[in-house]
């Protein structure tokens, strides 16, 4: 990883890939409520979500 591939966060480096996951959950999250008006299935897939993009960007990024 070089510099650029980091954000720095409270002074911890950060993977871009680990920040555009949790974003993406956030707006699964939010849209799920929105349409289901119920909590359940909006964590169920906000949290699904995250983690297939958080491993899939992370394997993807270990290949380059």
């Amino acid at each position: 990883m070089t510099v650029r591939d980091q954000v720095s966060i409270a002074g911890v480096p950060w993977p871009v890939y680990k920040l555009l996951a949790l974003g993406v959950a956030a707006i699964v999250l939010v849209i799920v409520a929105v349409a289901t008006a119920s909590a359940a299935p909006a964590v169920l897939a906000a949290a699904a979500t995250g983690t297939v993009v958080w491993l899939g960007l992370g394997a993807f990024q270990s290949t380059e």
